[in-house]
């Protein structure tokens, strides 16, 4: 009587552990698939655009970007720019880097200390590693929608201005960064109108705009070029 009394506790609390644990393994699989279920249908941060996430990537670099101003500690590897800011930066030259004199081809030994240049290629902070130097780079005629550059001051603030016309669909981080001829032609717009930064990023705002991101400088921060690649705004 006794081992069968026993047997059937046994027998009760082997069936309880293995109902508990049909439960558990039920509410697993339900987490799981609730989980799933999330994961497939919330919006990546790209998706949605949201600042976090670099609204489509708008806020990660290297990128395309470049500088202006005037070369100075020359070696075989590359020089030091100083911008007309101040901003001091640092440019990393290649066997693929090009260089120009002017309108005209030309070689590395163009540049030379105290030579005003303009660098394009790829910024990461206030380092460029270039594709193209052009030594006393043709002068333009840009226009400028107003307002002058801020130089940076550590521990100052810049400038709350808004200069011309701002996108009205733009939204800071929001975006797609672009390269190639886009971000060339954007850049060189941007440093024409207001020389003294860096371009760090160029990034394509959906309304056929170019919102061309700018270091080193309180103001302006965002500079605003058309799809003509013209300058029409500026703010921080």
């Amino acid at each position: 009587m006794f081992s069968s009394a026993r047997s059937k506790v046994i027998a009760a609390a082997a069936a309880a552990v293995v109902i508990a644990g049909g439960s558990y393994g039920i509410a697993a699989a339900t987490s799981s698939s609730a989980s799933a279920a999330a994961s497939s249908t919330a919006p990546s941060p790209a998706a949605s655009g949201s600042a976090s996430g670099g609204g489509s990537n708008a806020r990660s670099g290297p990128a395309a970007g470049g500088s202006s101003g005037t070369a100075s500690s020359v070696t075989s590897s590359g020089f030091t720019l100083t911008t007309a800011a101040g901003q001091k930066v640092t440019v990393t030259e290649a066997s693929s880097t090009t260089y120009g004199k002017g309108t005209s081809p030309a070689t590395a030994s163009a540049v030379t200390s105290g030579a005003p240049v303009l660098v394009l290629g790829t910024t990461d902070s206030t380092t460029i590693t270039a594709t193209q130097v052009i030594v006393q780079p043709p002068a333009t005629s840009a226009p400028n929608p107003g307002g002058q550059v801020i130089p940076y001051s550590k521990g100052e603030s810049g400038s709350t201005q808004q200069a011309g016309q701002i996108p009205s669909d733009y939204t800071q981080g929001s975006g797609t960064i672009v390269s190639g001829t886009a971000a060339t032609k954007a850049t060189e717009a941007a440093l024409a109108a207001y020389p003294g930064g860096v371009v760090d990023r160029v990034v394509a705002i959906g309304n056929g705009d170019y919102e061309v991101h700018y270091i080193g400088v309180n103001w302006p921060h965002h500079i605003f070029v058309n799809q003509d690649f013209q300058v029409i705004g500026a703010n921080d």
